[in-house]
């Protein structure tokens, strides 16, 4: 008969979707009238349909955490791209993705509490110090001696449930592989091919160039 998008029952705001990995959406319902032949009778009942995800006042949508948007037929160019943005107090908060040719996509982001994330392939988000010891840089100790004191990242440690190489690994198996039994050689061979075959994982000239370019590296 009828149906309705109920915004007013939304779960979450879209600040609490960033922060709790959830889509900002609202329910669906629709309205159906029954006709019982016996009894003549009519009967109506709201039904729940599913959630519809919201566009922002800015035009984006918030899934699972990750802010979105919609772009008809234009793929963005291999790169790498960053975003500042604020949070309710006005706080900088600064995104970036990292785009190849071909392979996983790399978004990080960080948090109100100065927490570095990544998300591996659009997965959900895991302290980047997870993705850096799966790489091979495995101690609290050898991270900060190559990227220096740095809040950000003292913050992010604290949130990272590794401490080690073969951790990093299997929590980042975690993510890209839910579900499936946990092995650091099959976690080193997932990250092997993800990020090091260049079959699998390419910028191509496009993208190291403008890669390089943002990072003022010669090419």
């Amino acid at each position: 008969v009828d149906f309705k998008l109920c915004e007013d029952e939304k779960k979450y705001t879209i600040e609490e979707c960033k922060e709790r990995d959830a889509t900002y959406s609202a329910p669906l319902k629709v309205k159906v009238r029954l006709h019982n032949k016996e009894t003549g009778e009519f009967t109506e009942h709201d039904i729940f349909m599913g959630d519809l995800p919201l566009m922002t006042a800015t035009g984006t949508f918030v899934i699972n955490g990750a802010e979105r948007v919609i772009v008809s037929q234009l793929v963005r160019s291999p790169g790498i791209y960053y975003v500042i943005g604020h949070d309710k107090v006005g706080k900088e908060l600064y995104t970036s993705q990292v785009i190849p040719n071909r392979g996983a996509w790399l978004e990080y982001e960080t948090d109100s509490n100065d927490i570095f994330y990544v998300r591996v392939d659009r997965t959900r988000k895991l302290p980047v110090t997870v993705l850096i010891r799966a790489l091979g840089i495995g101690t609290n100790a050898e991270i900060t001696e190559l990227f220096g004191e740095e809040e950000k990242l003292t913050a992010t440690f604290e949130k990272d449930p590794s401490t080690s190489y073969e951790e990093g690994l299997l929590e980042l198996y975690k993510k890209i592989r839910p579900g499936e039994p946990l092995s650091v050689d099959s976690a080193e061979s997932i990250v092997a091919g993800m990020f090091f075959d260049a079959r699998r994982y390419d910028l191509a000239r496009v993208g190291r160039y403008k890669y390089n370019k943002k990072l003022a590296y010669k090419n």
